[in-house]
């Protein structure tokens, strides 16, 4: 009998930023949502599970722009048990868009955040070249 394998390519086709600040999560948001005009929300805490290690939860918030093709987390990089993603250890947050966003938008939402004080740092990632890219499949 002839064996037939699947090999499973993971889609990392999304926009990542990372985010540095001294805020907690909930007031990041509420800082985003004036500055956008935006409505992140908080949603069940994101819970990875690898292989020989115990659950780490993560908290995140969602918003999805009305008539719009995209969608928006904002993750915490720290969580109960370690990093989301161990070699960015400076960021303390992650900006994740799922699906299309134009040029203009996301020009536009970046420079908004920028002009958040409290946030110091706001920085385009490539998620194929992190090691733990993994771990924002979700």
């Amino acid at each position: 009998m002839k064996k037939k394998s699947l090999t499973l390519e993971p889609d990392f086709n999304f926009i990542l930023i990372a985010l540095t600040s001294q805020l907690k999560d909930y007031r990041l948001c509420f800082a985003i949502n004036k500055f956008t005009e935006s409505d992140f929300r908080k949603i069940e805490d994101y819970n990875l599970t690898l292989k020989n290690e115990q659950e780490k939860f993560f908290s995140r918030y969602y918003y999805s722009p009305l008539n719009s093709e995209y969608e928006i987390f904002v993750i915490a990089n720290k969580g109960t048990d370690g990093f989301l993603i161990p070699e960015a250890k400076e960021a303390d947050y992650f900006l994740l868009i799922k699906e299309f966003i134009d040029d203009e938008d996301l020009d536009l939402l970046l420079s908004q955040i920028k002009q958040i004080t409290e946030i110091q740092v706001v920085v385009e990632l490539n998620p194929e070249k992190l090691k733990s890219k993994e771990n924002l499949l979700f």
